[in-house]
C-alpha cells in the first residue's frame, strides 16, 4: 500500500494562507494533489492539516483528511519528519492499513511532476534505499560563499578558497522542497527521511523554487507561466 502525505498547516506569517493561496489560477496545494493523483499509484492521498479551511480546499481537490493534525505538530517548529511519522502511527492505530511506502509531497510545490514521483519510487526500489528525496544543484560553488560581518563588511565563509577556480571546486546540492519517498517500515524505525541510506533524486534548477517569501512567490509564478507558455 502506497500513500502520499501532504503537510499543510493553516498558519503562515510571511505569506498568509500560503498553502491554499491562489497560484496561477488554482490553490497552490491543488498542484501537489493533482500530481499525486495523476501517478495513479497512491491508495490514499492524505493532507495533514490543523485548518478546516485547508481541509475543505483539499477535499475539493480530491485529497483525504482522515484526521486533524494535533496542535503540538502545527507550530512554526514542527518538522516534516514528525508530521509524516504522526500520519503513519495514526494509520497503524486507527485503521487496518499498513503502508509499504510513503511519499511526502510539499503543499507549495507547483513544479512537482507525476513522472518525477514515479521515477522516485522506482529509484527507491532499485537502490534498496531507505528514502529518496528531491534535490537540485547550487548555481555557484558554495565554498566561495560570502557573508556580511558584524561591522557591515564582506567576508568569505571559507577564505582559503578565495583564489580557487570555480571549476576546481566540488558541486553541492540542496533540498528541492518537492517530495520525499520512503520505505514506510524503515521510516518508522529511523524516524527521518535523511539518513546514510537515502539517495538523491536530482531535479533541474528550472523546476525548483523555494516559496517562503512574497518575492519567492512572485518569482515562482513567473517561472510557472514561462514553463506553461507555448514554445
Amino acid at each position: 500500500m502506497k500513500i502520499a502525505v501532504i503537510p499543510a498547516r493553516g498558519g503562515s506569517k510571511r505569506i498568509p494562507n500560503k498553502n491554499i493561496r491562489d497560484f496561477c489560477g488554482k490553490p497552490i496545494i491543488a498542484y501537489s494533489i493533482a500530481a499525486a493523483k495523476q501517478t495513479d499509484i497512491f491508495d490514499k492521498i492524505i493532507v495533514s492539516t490543523d485548518s478546516e479551511k485547508v481541509a475543505d480546499v483539499s477535499r475539493e481537490c480530491g485529497a483525504e483528511i482522515p484526521f486533524m493534525r494535533p496542535p503540538e505538530l502545527a507550530d512554526d517548529f514542527s518538522g516534516t519528519d514528525a508530521v509524516v511519522l504522526h500520519t503513519l502511527e495514526w494509520m497503524a492505530q486507527q485503521t487496518a492499513c499498513q503502508p509499504t511506502h510513503v511519499c511526502c509531497i510539499y503543499a507549495t510545490a507547483p513544479f512537482v511532476r507525476p513522472e518525477s514521483l514515479l521515477k522516485g519510487l522506482e529509484m527507491l526500489t532499485k537502490e534498496k534505499a531507505s528514502a529518496v528525496f528531491s534535490v537540485t544543484t547550487f548555481s555557484y560553488p558554495i565554498l566561495r560563499a560570502l557573508k556580511v560581518s558584524k561591522t557591515g563588511r564582506m567576508e568569505m565563509f571559507w577564505p582559503e578558497y578565495r583564489l580557487s577556480r570555480s571549476q576546481d571546486l566540488p558541486g553541492a546540492f540542496h533540498d528541492a522542497g518537492q517530495f520525499y519517498w520512503a520505505d514506510a517500515k524503515r521510516f518508522l524505525e529511523e524516524k527521518s527521511f535523511f539518513s546514510e541510506n537515502a539517495v538523491p533524486f536530482i531535479l533541474p534548477r528550472y523546476l525548483v523554487q523555494d516559496i517562503d517569501t512574497p518575492e519567492d512567490w512572485e518569482r515562482a509564478e513567473l517561472m510557472f507561466k514561462t514553463l506553461a507558455s507555448p514554445r
